[in-house]
């Protein structure tokens, strides 16, 4: 009988791990994925013809072997212009994106190759992200702001905050408190819902551990080539669901079983090794499905909760206590006649204490495949809350007329621009970096002693991955299975080491 590797979740991880096992072993990969469509978050949502991005997937890493999966399974366009080539930091070397791979007129499965623009709307102006301190944007500021952005910054840097344990320490110290107020606070809180001096300065090292007002500055006057490298990036499309869409159709095609609206609350325990996993299927029956290796893109709460041992007291309590951030997105179809200033960005930050919402991505300059007519603008206001708050719970119409009421309020849209909308919302969608995350330690070190169980993806390991990060885990674990290696700490490794896509610029 041939092995079997168990995978919960039909994600970028968990497709991942499936489509390794299937090219590199004889293992069986089947998954179960509770949702009734595969890609977790970097799944493509079609409403009405326009498509929506579940929070905005640039396809850009620092991992030459990342790169190379991607475009192996969906080859850049012709033609592409504007660059020459996407060059990796890691090896040096260079895949050159011109001339190669189909015509997208051809052939729909195609990576494009588009311009990034993300801005922060503050103040009801609009400033470059990533920072820029160039003359525009000084002149935005203003010279009294100014003034107390760089001493404020001469403080930090003379009197740096030791030890640096919170995510608002982090800030000072990289920007001083007056340029973290301005232009990081707001957003931030609106995403965790708690304040910046509660969050880990872990989340900070994670994702923004390279920029500082010292390179902004250095950047303004010497722009490397690798700068200009992050302002483009590879897209799908047809939007990120594309590719992995296509990569189910690949696992399927040979010989893996992705099983849909299967919810795995059962892992059957003996002594340190998982032999199988219990699941609720969508008629409601239970389903038991044996495992030689396990792969789980679960949340941890859940996880630890589903184990079927004596699980010690103190770790559930940890487990519990894990605390996440929800997110819904509102699609707004609008009358581009209605816009009140040109947008085109690919998101755009709103740093408005207030407004709620949190961002905002117009999908027509993803791709223009994501919009049906062209003539409209098709864009996503994103809210950052938690389930069974007032703004999960609030009415559909009701939630599409009151993103548009902020925009009009902060001078985006003008009134009636509404021609269609949908909301979609996202549990679970950001592992939090506080509360009892302090102690998460521990139950990692406890869900290692199981010796055919691997946490890998974003919140497999309650860890803010992108999605090349989750990709990376979900190779390695594969790696590891395949070398009869026991250490899993090369898994969590991943993404502590990397250089996060937003450094250096």
């Amino acid at each position: 009988m041939s092995e079997t590797a168990l995978i919960i979740g039909a994600g970028p991880a968990g497709l991942t791990a499936a489509y390794e096992f299937l090219k590199r072993s004889s293992i069986q990969p089947i998954l179960l994925e509770s949702a009734a469509s595969v890609g977790g978050i970097c799944r493509t949502v079609e409403h009405h013809g326009n498509r929506i991005d579940i929070g905005g997937h640039r396809f850009f890493t620092k991992s030459d072997r990342v790169m190379d999966w991607w475009l192996k399974l969906m080859p850049p366009e012709r033609g592409a212009n504007g660059i020459e080539s996407i060059a990796y930091r890691n090896r040096r070397r260079e895949i050159n994106l011109t001339g190669e791979g189909p015509d997208p007129n051809e052939d729909d499965r195609v990576m494009l190759l588009r311009r990034r623009k993300s801005r922060i709307y503050f103040a009801r102006r609009f400033f470059d992200y990533p920072l820029r301190l160039n003359l525009s944007t000084l002149q935005r500021l203003g010279p009294r702001r100014t003034l107390r952005i760089l001493l404020s910054y001469l403080r930090s840097a003379l009197h740096r905050i030791e030890p640096e344990t919170t995510l608002e320490e982090f800030f000072i110290n990289r920007f001083g408190r007056e340029l973290y107020i301005t232009f990081f606070k707001s957003y931030t809180e609106k995403v965790w819902g708690a304040p910046c001096r509660e969050i880990s300065a872990e989340w900070g090292a994670q994702r923004i551990k390279g920029l500082s007002l010292r390179k902004t500055v250095r950047h303004l006057f010497h722009k490397t080539p690798e700068t200009s490298l992050i302002e483009k990036f590879l897209y799908p499309k047809y939007g990120p669901g594309q590719l992995w869409e296509y990569v189910a159709d690949e696992v399927r095609s040979s010989g893996g079983v992705i099983l849909m609206g299967r919810t795995a609350d059962r892992l059957l325990v003996d002594g340190n090794r998982i032999l199988g996993v219990e699941a609720l299927g969508p008629d409601g029956r239970r389903e038991q499905f044996r495992a030689d290796y396990m792969l789980s893109t679960m949340p941890v709460k859940h996880l630890m909760r589903a184990l079927d041992c004596a699980v010690p007291a103190h770790l559930l309590e940890i487990s519990d206590a894990l605390q996440y951030r929800d997110f819904l997105i509102a699609g707004l179809l609008l009358d581009r006649k209605r816009l009140l200033c040109p947008l085109d960005d690919n998101w755009i930050y709103i740093q408005e204490p207030d407004v709620a919402a949190g961002r905002l991505q117009i999908f027509n300059n993803w791709s223009p495949w994501m919009v049906a007519d062209r003539n409209t603008v098709w864009i996503g206001v994103e809210y950052f809350c938690s389930e069974g708050d007032g703004y999960w719970t609030m009415n559909d119409d009701h939630l599409a007329r009151f993103s548009a009421g902020e925009l009009e309020r902060i001078g985006i849209l003008g009134p009636g621009a509404i021609l269609d909308s949908t909301i979609i919302r996202e549990r679970k969608a950001y592992p939090a970096y506080f509360g009892a995350y302090s102690r998460f330690d521990e139950l990692k070190e406890y869900l290692n002693r199981f010796a055919n169980l691997y946490l890998v993806g974003r919140n497999g390991m309650h860890r803010y991955n992108n999605q090349d990060h989750s990709m990376l885990t979900a190779m390695t674990a594969v790696d590891n299975i395949l070398a009869g290696k026991a250490d899993k700490s090369n898994i969590w490794a991943v993404n502590t080491e990397m250089e996060y896509a937003e450094e250096d610029t």
